[in-house]
């Protein structure tokens, strides 16, 4: 079991995970890029295993019909990312505090990539979601 920890930039919200979590896969999308400023890289986890605080400074943007966004209304940290009917929610790695253990698995839509920046090419690599 991994218990990992970690907040946005203000720590007005904070998260917990117990529980299995993905390793982290870095989406290169137009939407992740734009909201983030550059690739973003998440981990996952079951809902259930997940425990907010500081719920009420978290806001919600609806990204597409099936997914959405959340992030910190007060410093603006993008945090989680939820599909529609999924039992899991991504959370940003970034956000998480100290060592994981946590490596990267794969890069996907990379064929939405910015042009300013270079993926190793032993990492697995996909065009789409996979």
């Amino acid at each position: 079991m991994t218990e990992l920890s970690g907040s946005c930039l203000c720590g007005a919200v904070r998260f917990s995970v117990s529980g299995e979590v993905r390793q982290v896969v870095s989406c290169h999308c137009t939407q992740c890029r734009k909201q983030s400023g550059h690739f973003w890289a998440t981990s996952a986890a079951r809902k259930a295993d997940m425990d907010i605080v500081g719920t009420e400074y978290v806001r919600w943007y609806q990204a597409t019909a099936e997914a959405r966004r959340g992030f910190c209304e007060l410093c603006g940290s993008l945090l989680f990312f939820e599909g529609k009917g999924r039992e899991d929610v991504a959370f940003s790695a970034g956000a998480l505090d100290g060592k994981t253990g946590l490596t990267t698995e794969a890069h996907v839509f990379v064929a939405e990539k910015g042009d300013y920046y270079q993926i190793a090419p032993e990492e697995p690599q996909f065009d789409g979601r996979d």
